[in-house]
């Protein structure tokens, strides 16, 4: 089950990917408390827009992500990405700390987060494959998906505690933390050990990726799933803060660990 943990350069990645994702989880349900109860008198449509904003630059900048991940090198474009974050968290914790943050803000630093996120997102999941042989890289990859589950495990209801402690700018800013962290997991990888991945001579088409998709009727099944589940089943970031205040009453502990409950199942079956 951990066979890919005795790569050195896979132990250090999933350090840094785990610290990572905690901070992350920590932060979005922080910052969905911060719209839902602080900038705004519980409006779940500022909320859901905030959500919108945050993943509506992957629907557009994906392919074009993929693109640069197949021409560039994976672990710098991964660096770039985190910068981004790191900054951004930054940014907001600070506006909230010192109580001038406004649901502008909110909005814009969360479409400049979709925008690094879609960035990220194809180069870390192929990055997996320069850091572990094809032998071990289902492993490898269950070991990701385990690492984001028990993240978002524990970090909704650590943060909900948190916020009901120190309050929501700290909580953010745990995540330039987590941020720095993934940065300097990355800078520790020994390059002479990553595998140099085969690149087409223009780099890969995005036209090329599109026709291939079109002729694999399994992978148009799973784009479908994928398409199906994301657009109907992960509104939980929206649902469960709502249900928390409005219809059982209560606080970000609440709202924290009901988050949390959800990745049970999901990191028992990734494992």
């Amino acid at each position: 089950m951990f066979a890919s943990l005795a790569v050195p350069n896979y132990r250090i990645y999933f350090t840094g990917m785990t610290v990572s994702n905690m901070g992350q989880w920590m932060a979005r349900t922080a910052q969905s408390w911060l719209v839902l109860t602080v900038l705004t008198d519980h409006s779940a449509t500022a909320l859901g827009t905030v959500t919108a904003l945050q993943f509506l630059p992957t629907l557009f900048l994906m392919p074009i992500a993929g693109k640069l991940a197949d021409r560039f090198p994976k672990r710098r474009i991964l660096m770039l990405a985190q910068l981004v974050g790191l900054i951004d968290a930054a940014v907001l914790s600070t506006l909230v700390i010192t109580g001038v943050a406004e649901l502008w803000h909110v909005y814009l630093i969360a479409t400049i987060d979709g925008v690094g996120s879609s960035f990220d997102s194809p180069a870390r999941q192929s990055f997996v494959s320069e850091v572990v042989s094809g032998r071990q890289l289902s492993n490898a990859i269950s070991l990701n998906s385990a690492s984001f589950n028990m993240t978002r495990l524990l970090g909704p209801g650590l943060a909900g505690v948190l916020i009901a402690i120190i309050g929501t700018g700290p909580v953010i800013a745990v995540n330039t933390v987590s941020f720095a962290a993934m940065i300097i997991c990355l800078a520790l990888l020994k390059t002479r050990d990553l595998a140099t991945p085969a690149r087409a001579k223009d780099g890969g088409s995005i036209h090329e990726g599109l026709r291939y998709v079109r002729r694999r009727p399994d992978l148009m099944v799973l784009l479908a799933i994928g398409f199906a589940v994301g657009g109907l089943g992960f509104n939980f970031q929206i649902s469960n803060a709502v249900m928390t205040t409005g219809i059982f009453h209560r606080g970000s502990d609440a709202f924290g660990l009901l988050d949390s409950i959800m990745g049970v199942g999901a990191l028992a079956a990734a494992l």
